[in-house]
């Protein structure tokens, strides 16, 4: 039997985006108990090919790996790849211990933490928001003090743009405190209570980008700059993804080189990574950094607009193998995601759907509300309702493509009666 590859953290759709990549009864997965009751785990694996074992293991915990590793010292894995956010510095430490390529422990509890990542990059003189630790209302407020204009209040240790907000006044700093501090991820987490802990920042007013970087030993095999544009209001949710970014060589140059700068400071060794990014004034300021895959859908786009097998690409890295193809330097194509949200209140009807799904270009339309569901607000990316794909020959063109997909669906919403 081959030796499996061990995946930490369940994501539905690798049971199907992995199977051609690592073959059948390859893998093994590693999810927290809590998480596979709440999101019925084990019949969704036991229908797939793909998948080995489970095992049930809070790897969310300290001291987790290294007694995951004692337990399981038989295993023999091929490979440790992180799935999720929260299980990168479980990821690393096992890597560690079964001595195979990861990110690094060290590295991937510095990703983890946004506070510890400021302090590490910005010492690298890597550009950063003006950023304190806080621990109550009045804490933003005596940063928004001395640091006027906009602030962005968000936890050091979350995902997802969970418990972020854009605040303006002081005066709602009791009120932003209340909403950003409920950051129930639901069947994602664990029940048990998560650490909270919560930064403030200066606002930086920019074009926002990310950076998605193929690394082996600290170097770049591979290097994308996403686009990005945010939905509108307080909520910094991703709204549009373009692969590549329609920005000149000179601008892709230099946040590729600073994400380098990140991976060096940070001492970042094998997988990959996603990088964020706002340029404002021409200087790219620091956003956060993730050791994992990039979500919202990106690895896909950038695998259709080069293309590359980046999956393939990126376990082979983590195998310690070489690559199985040449990493094309420049996209060849454009593809980009547009996501869709409503208004709060009770949907009525949902239509056009089928219609998107057909429009120019479009290779994925997906809508998650139906008739009879209650919206209750754009809070985190999990809110989102739908999205559509696209590919096409330029990222302008891309762009164009899934906002007239997306203005084909119409979804009809009744408000919420007031209390």
């Amino acid at each position: 039997m081959t030796r499996p590859v061990l995946l930490v953290g369940f994501v539905g759709v690798a049971l199907t985006a992995l199977l051609p990549v690592l073959g059948e009864d390859s893998v093994v997965f590693v999810e927290e108990p809590d998480v596979v009751r709440k999101r019925d785990v084990r019949p969704k694996v036991a229908e797939s090919a793909l998948v080995r074992e489970l095992i049930e293991w809070e790897f969310h915990l300290p001291g987790k790996a290294d007694e995951f590793y004692n337990a399981h010292r038989d295993l023999d894995p091929a490979a440790i790849v992180p799935l999720t956010e929260y299980a990168t510095p479980f990821a690393a430490r096992l890597a560690e211990r079964y001595e195979l390529p990861g990110a690094g422990y060290g590295a991937a509890l510095i990703l983890r933490d946004k506070a510890l990542l400021r302090q590490v990059s910005a010492a690298a003189g890597i550009a950063n928001p003006q950023s304190v630790a806080v621990s109550s209302p009045a804490d933003v407020v005596a940063f928004m003090r001395g640091c006027p204009g906009p602030v962005v209040l968000k936890p050091a240790n979350r995902q997802a743009s969970v418990g972020t907000q854009v605040l303006a006044d002081p005066a709602d700093a009791a009120r932003a405190w209340a909403e950003c501090v409920v950051q129930d991820e639901g069947v994602f987490v664990p029940d048990r209570p998560m650490d909270l802990r919560m930064l403030v920042e200066r606002f930086v007013s920019g074009h926002e980008y990310s950076v998605e970087m193929l690394v082996r030993d600290g170097e770049s095999l591979f290097a994308n700059v996403t686009g990005k544009q945010l939905f509108p209001g307080p909520r910094p949710v991703e709204l549009v993804h373009v692969v590549p970014a329609d920005i000149d060589d000179a601008l892709t140059a230099l946040l590729t080189a600073q994400t380098l700068k990140v991976i060096d400071a940070v001492g970042f060794q094998d997988g990959i990574v996603h990088c964020e990014w706002i340029v404002a004034d021409g200087v790219p300021h620091l956003v956060e950094c993730a050791g994992r895959f990039a979500g919202d859908g990106i690895i896909e786009l950038i695998q259709r607009a080069y293309p590359v097998e980046l999956n393939r690409c990126y376990f082979a890295v983590m195998r310690g193998e070489p690559l199985p193809e040449v990493m094309p330097r420049r996209a060849a194509g454009a593809a980009a995601v547009r996501f869709l949200s409503v208004e709060t209140g009770v949907v009525q009807d949902v239509r056009g759907v089928e219609e998107a799904t057909r429009a120019e270009g479009v290779f994925l339309c997906d809508v998650s509300v139906e008739k009879g569901d209650t919206f209750t607000g754009l809070r985190s990316s999990w809110d989102r309702v739908g999205d559509v794909m696209v590919t096409a020959d330029t990222p302008a063109e891309a762009l164009r493509r899934a906002e007239a997909a997306v203005a084909l669906i119409e979804i009809d919403v009744r408000p919420l009666a007031s209390p």
